[in-house]
């Protein structure tokens, strides 16, 4: 669009990474290898930044939209981001996305790849679990061997389908080999996947007793309602400043947000847009937002009727105008769209032309498909901010190209759960990930979280050809051909990307504001600290 910010000004967090990538060409290899580092991206520097020296002790309490009876502690199962927050409190991986999503160093302390990529080896930090045993190698590849059970729906099991688990060993201790199926250059982004977290070798059962390696020990847990973790002394990146972290579930936001200004909770997760605005020039609370963190789209099943004919699909592309939901449904926090998932990110496909709304040519494509007079319902929910506000715009959207589009509201317990295989179209966002991430979670064959049913075997074929490409030229050609397929006819109509917003009580000091949700400092409640 004419006049818009570039993408670095936009998305400064990621100007980093997309240099890193241009300059990739030069350093060779030898950068694919990574020496011990520091674990933390956020650490008590927060103090240079006027926020005083953190100080110990104290209960923060933190409000988040959650799962209803049916939630569990079980990190590999988690797929909101109250699942994600407490993993992360509880739980390590062995590395996680930096703020501009590259992965950083966790409970790995290095990694080397061999000059074939195709074999990986990983020195694990010396670190403990709260039972006082330490992390070692047989952890790790139990831990990814669960995960990768074919006979589950662990959300991070396309994540890990490039290691050959049973051919992987650990040769130390501390040392784990990690076969591959086939050259992989980026795979510390596998070990930073969304739900590969690190757990005892053996552990079954989650909910009672977790014993994880993260920052917090467990107290307790009540599904739906509250869990209670206090502080471990002994963490490997140094002792959290709290002494208890307390989640507590609030579906509602203007739940979440009177806990927040009635000193219930200190912290409240996912705020709407309108409130943002409404309490971001001073008030009782302090308001935090993560510029264009969350993509914004409706989820098209391209398995079934009507979306399995791309014209279809197609026509709601055209249907949609972006700039409309973006200033309505989230008042105008955001940026548009492209029906492309990481706008800003390295191996975005900028160059596609940018749609805007046309309704004689979804018209159009309709007639062509024989779906003149089309009837379809949109399932939304109140689970997430813009969601009802979205629906109820796309409705008036679709209206002028002659669609009747019936919104139907879901439980905000079981949405995200209702929407991956049931409906044929429904409100949907995402955090932040790397392209690749977001693609082997959500559009692989074998993708356990595949809202769109999109199933493609020349796609997944690309995919693969891309972990292979060792140069990254090479790689963002085939990224590129991918999109462009996802572009034309994919099941995911991005409108927009928009901010994601939390509130503080004012003596919350320490919360990361670059972090976008999913990324390691985003809800990282052992650097935060009460003043």
């Amino acid at each position: 669009m004419p006049n818009s910010p570039s993408t670095h000004d936009t998305y400064p967090g990621l100007r980093r990474r997309g240099f890193l990538a241009a300059a990739g060409g030069a350093a060779g290899l030898g950068a694919l290898a990574l020496a011990g580092c520091s674990g933390g991206g956020t650490t008590d520097s927060a103090a240079a930044g006027g926020e005083g020296a953190p100080r110990r002790g104290g209960r923060l309490r933190a409000a988040f939209a959650g799962g209803g009876a049916s939630e569990t502690l079980d990190p590999h199962l988690g797929n909101l981001f109250a699942d994600a927050a407490r993993a992360k409190a509880l739980f390590d991986k062995l590395a996680d996305y930096g703020a501009d999503l590259s992965a950083e160093p966790r409970l790995a302390e290095k990694w080397e790849p061999n000059a074939g990529l195709d074999r990986w080896t990983v020195t694990l930090r010396q670190a403990g679990f709260h039972n006082g045993k330490p992390v070692t190698a047989a952890d790790v590849l139990y831990s990814y061997r669960r995960i990768a059970d074919p006979e589950k729906a662990y959300r991070a099991r396309a994540s890990l389908e490039p290691i050959d688990l049973k051919a992987s060993r650990a040769t130390g201790e501390r040392t784990v080999e990690f076969v591959l199926k086939r050259p992989t250059a980026e795979f510390p982004n596998v070990l930073a996947a969304f739900g590969t977290y690190i757990v005892p070798d053996g552990a079954t059962g989650f909910d009672r007793q977790p014993v994880g390696s993260g920052p917090f020990r467990f107290v307790s847990f009540a599904p739906g309602r509250s869990t209670v973790l206090r502080r471990n002394d002994d963490y490997w990146d140094g002792a959290p400043h709290l002494d208890e972290l307390e989640f507590l579930v609030a579906n509602e936001e203007s739940a979440r947000v009177n806990a927040l200004l009635g000193g219930q909770v200190e912290y409240a997760h996912e705020l709407n847009p309108a409130t943002g605005r409404a309490h971001e020039k001073g008030g009782s609370i302090e308001i935090v937002r993560l510029r264009n963190s969350a993509m914004q789209a409706f989820a098209m099943k391209t398995d079934r009727p009507p979306f399995d004919d791309s014209r279809v699909r197609e026509a709601f592309f055209h249907i949609a105008d972006r700039e409309e939901l973006v200033d309505s449904a989230l008042s105008g926090a955001g940026e548009i769209g492209n029906d492309l998932f990481g706008k800003g990110y390295e191996y975005y496909a900028d160059e596609l032309p940018q749609r805007v709304q046309d309704i004689d040519r979804a018209r159009h494509l309709l007639k062509q498909a024989g779906a003149e007079n089309l009837k379809v319902t949109l399932d939304t929910s109140a689970v997430a901010a813009g969601f009802t506000e979205a629906a109820g715009i796309f409705r008036d959207q679709a209206a002028r190209a002659g669609v009747t589009v019936s919104v139907r509201m879901g439980s905000k317990d079981s949405y995200w759960k209702d929407i991956l295989d049931s409906g044929t179209l429904c409100c949907y966002r995402s955090g932040a990930m790397p392209i690749e991430s977001h693609i082997s979670q959500r559009l692989l064959t074998g993708s356990t979280t595949n809202a769109t049913k999109w199933q493609d075997k020349s796609f997944d074929t690309l995919y693969q050809q891309a972990q292979s490409t060792k140069d990254a030229a090479g790689r963002d050609a085939l990224y590129g051909r991918m999109q462009r397929q996802l572009h034309t006819r994919g099941g995911f109509l991005v409108w927009g990307f928009g901010d994601w917003i939390l509130g503080t009580a004012r003596s919350v000091r320490g919360v990361a504001r670059e972090a976008p949700a999913n990324t390691l400092d985003w809800a990282r409640f052992d650097k935060v600290w009460l003043a």
